[in-house]
């Protein structure tokens, strides 16, 4: 399979993983470009069965990197965001908001639990993989991504009574 082929069959679900570990639509497009990057130049082994795996650990990786920068840098305020004036219609910025509090809420989960339910998301990931990757028991695996589920799902709950009151 040729590093093209390799990169059409994979972008979409790296990027997508990029995107739940980050929250941050723009962070995940360079995570996505830095892991074919480093999947095309590295020298390393493939530890994990499948090439899927392979990339999300290097995603992982390289996303662990960029917070550790990031908590070096003194972060300035953030600015206001811009409305998009493209899209004016009441259930397009509500899913958008649904989308933002959703990915706020990943962001808080611990970051094992994170990680997990991230790579669990992806259908093609068995637990095993996932172990692979994150570098636990199958075990600890399911336990970490059964407890992200809970605190997202309490999480959520508590988002949504607050945009009802």
């Amino acid at each position: 399979m040729s590093f093209s082929e390799i990169y059409e069959r994979y972008a979409r679900d790296v990027h997508r993983y990029a995107l739940y570990l980050s929250g941050d639509p723009a962070l995940a497009d360079d995570l996505t470009a830095e892991t074919f990057v480093h999947a095309l130049c590295g020298s390393s082994k493939v530890r994990v069965d499948t090439v899927k795996a392979y990339l999300f650990a290097i995603a992982r990786n390289l996303f662990c990197d960029s917070l550790e920068r990031r908590r070096r840098h003194v972060s300035l305020a953030k600015l206001p965001e811009t409305p998009d004036p493209a899209t004016s219609a009441d259930r397009a910025a509500e899913q958008r908001q649904y989308l933002a509090f959703a990915l706020k809420a990943i962001q808080k989960l611990p970051d094992l639990e994170r990680d997990a339910l991230a790579l669990a998301l992806d259908d093609d990931l068995r637990y095993e993989q996932i172990a692979a990757i994150l570098g636990c028991s199958v075990a600890a695996v399911k336990v970490r991504f059964h407890r992200a589920r809970m605190h997202l799902r309490l999480e959520l709950e508590r988002q949504e009574k607050l945009w009802k009151k």
